[in-house]
């Protein structure tokens, strides 16, 4: 009997990890199979995203009451998980110090990206498109949800006139979906070679002089992942949380494999629709969101990273400055792109609100591709977590 997917995911990332182990920096070649993989998700996501938000925003109907409720329990649920993902943070990182014992001169030795993090009023301001098609083409994924939002009202409000355009997104929605089916079929090989990519050209020198730092960080989003989360789609979104984590498993381990929440984005929404059972305009409104503003891994992993930062240098923190953290960690996540390592970027924006030099981002940089992996995996999680409580709340008030 064929294996399931989520079962054929599983043996591909540990075929890839072995392959990358024995090649070494000579798994290069094989770059090309996971790029495609990764190209092909994004494809599909800015027509998914705008198809799927139109579709659920008209399911709603013209009820702005029965739309305002659904955006505040998705947003409510975003901001309290991403506050008690830095908190989990802060508690450990002040219990290990990992940054007690690492020598400056040494760590200091890495150079931090040249590139400046985008300010707040631009993150703002960038919401509303100036060019619809200049957004979807350059992947404006906040722009298209405020435009998808506005495209459903407005359907709902013009009513029976709007009926084609309504019917169009629904069926446009329809073909995606089915289109993210075929590319799920790929997701065996895609993983494979991205994982086999990983491993073979990170090596592990990288890895020792920071191990402290990265078991940190690794120990709070295991907590928050296996912990905190599950304790709120079981108490809140009343969901086995173990059924429920075979049912995304497949979107969690491309997440891992890609390090992008944006690309993984189709593969999450049909996990939950289609194995969790999830109501698709739930789903449609949700997830597009949690993959842009949900960032539970990235808000632990920078508050985590500051305080590390700071303990090299030897900069005591007070409770005013770690609060301050988690603030400053909550809300950069938010403007954190769906995409590789833009964490690293939002994190100049947490050092800047405590004093710390921005060029302490180099102490990090040597891990920061296996940390991210891992954050956005969990980044994912917490997006397909957030749907199910959601979901469950919706269906309790008849929404």
């Amino acid at each position: 009997m064929k294996p399931k997917l989520h079962t054929q995911i599983l043996l591909a990332m540990v075929a890839g990890a072995v392959i990358g182990a024995a090649l070494g920096p000579r798994v290069e070649a094989i770059r090309i199979v996971g790029d495609l993989f990764i190209r092909l998700l994004r494809m599909v996501v800015i027509p998914l995203i705008l198809a799927s938000m139109v579709s659920g925003v008209v399911s709603l109907g013209a009820s702005g009451r029965r739309l305002g409720r659904l955006g505040l329990q998705t947003l409510a649920y975003y901001a309290a998980t991403t506050i008690l993902a830095v908190l989990v943070g802060l508690i450990l990182v002040n219990i290990i110090r990992p940054g007690a014992g690492v020598a400056l001169p040494e760590a200091a030795q890495q150079t931090a990206p040249d590139v400046r993090p985008p300010s707040w009023l631009s993150v703002v301001t960038d919401i509303v498109p100036e060019n619809p098609l200049a957004a979807m083409a350059t992947d404006q994924v906040l722009s298209v949800i405020f435009l998808a939002l506005l495209l459903g009202v407005a359907i709902c409000t013009v009513g029976d006139k709007a009926r084609p355009l309504a019917a169009f997104f629904e069926a446009l929605n329809a073909v995606m979906l089915r289109i993210t089916g075929w590319i799920m079929l790929l997701a065996p090989i895609g993983v494979a070679a991205l994982m086999a990519h990983t491993i073979g050209t990170m090596g592990l020198d990288a890895i020792r002089g920071l191990a402290a730092y990265m078991l940190t960080v690794l120990l709070g989003l295991a907590i928050h992942a296996f912990i905190t989360l599950p304790l709120i789609v079981g108490l809140v979104g009343r969901t086995r949380p173990w059924r429920f984590i075979r049912d995304v498993f497949t979107a969690v381990a491309t997440a891992f494999s890609t390090s992008s929440s944006a690309a993984t984005l189709p593969v999450t929404m049909t996990c939950l629709e289609k194995n969790a059972g999830l109501s698709d305009k739930v789903v449609g409104f949700v997830v597009p969101i949690g993959a842009t503003v949900n960032m539970d891994g990235t808000a632990l992993y920078e508050a985590v990273a500051a305080m590390f930062i700071a303990q090299v240098y030897g900069v005591d923190m007070g409770i005013s400055q770690q609060v301050l953290i988690m603030l400053t960690a909550t809300l950069a996540s938010i403007g954190a792109a769906a995409i590789p390592s833009a964490g690293l970027f939002t994190m100049m924006i947490v050092l800047q609100a405590v004093g710390l030099p921005v060029e302490a981002v180099g102490l990090i940089l040597a891990v920061d591709r296996i940390l991210d992996m891992f954050r956005t995996a969990v980044n994912v999680w917490g997006d397909a977590c957030g749907a199910a409580v959601v979901n469950r709340l919706q269906a309790e008030r008849g929404g």
